[in-house]
Parts: C-alpha cells; sequence; structure tokens
C-alpha cells in the first residue's frame, strides 16, 4: 500500500539531507535508470492515495444515500484515506526540506 511505502522511502529520504558528500556519493553510485524508477514509485503511490480518498468518497456517499448501512466500513475507509494523506504530506514535507539543505550549500 502507499503507507509502507512512504514508510520505507523515508530512510531514503533522510539520506538526501546529510550533507553535500553524501549526495555526490549517491548520486556517482547510483545508475541513472533508478531516477525513473524513483519517479515512477511515487507516481504509483500518488495513484494508491488517491485511489484510497476516491474509495472514502464514495462509500460516505453511498452511507449518505442509504445504499451503505455499515457506518465502521465507512469510517475505516475515511480513516485509511486521512492516514495516507498525512503520510504523503509528511514525504512532501521531507523532500522540501533536503532541496533547501541542498540549495543551501556553498558551491
Amino acid at each position: 500500500m502507499a503507507i509502507d511505502f512512504m514508510t520505507s522511502a523515508m530512510p531514503h529520504l533522510q539520506r538526501l539531507g546529510q550533507g553535500e558528500a553524501r549526495l555526490r556519493a549517491v548520486s556517482e553510485t547510483a545508475p541513472p535508470r533508478q531516477t525513473g524508477q524513483v519517479l515512477e514509485s511515487f507516481k504509483q503511490a500518488l495513484d494508491q492515495v488517491a485511489q484510497t480518498e476516491n474509495r472514502a468518497g464514495a462509500l460516505s456517499e453511498a452511507f449518505e444515500a442509504g445504499t451503505e448501512t455499515d457506518v465502521a466500513k465507512v469510517m475505516m475507509a475515511r480513516q485509511k484515506a486521512s492516514l495516507a494523506f498525512e503520510a504523503t504530506l509528511q514525504v512532501r514535507n521531507k523532500l522540501l526540506s533536503a532541496y533547501k539543505d541542498i540549495m543551501s550549500m556553498p558551491v
């Protein structure tokens, strides 16, 4: 699920902010094709978050219309969507922080 991806990505994101030498070593050892794989992984994770939110919205609408009677199912879907969104925000914040750290490094 998207949350598992976000959790596994956190150590990699933390490495980005550990200094210029570390960044240079990581960029020199990583093959160029891995960049595409990382971007594709982020896209897949964001798509999963969007699907989770869409499903929660559909269940909420069904509950309001009276076609869904299981309130626990609806609340669980809403909580999953909320948690996925919060995890996405945390990853975004880490990426933004790493970007700011990189941009403030002397050349």
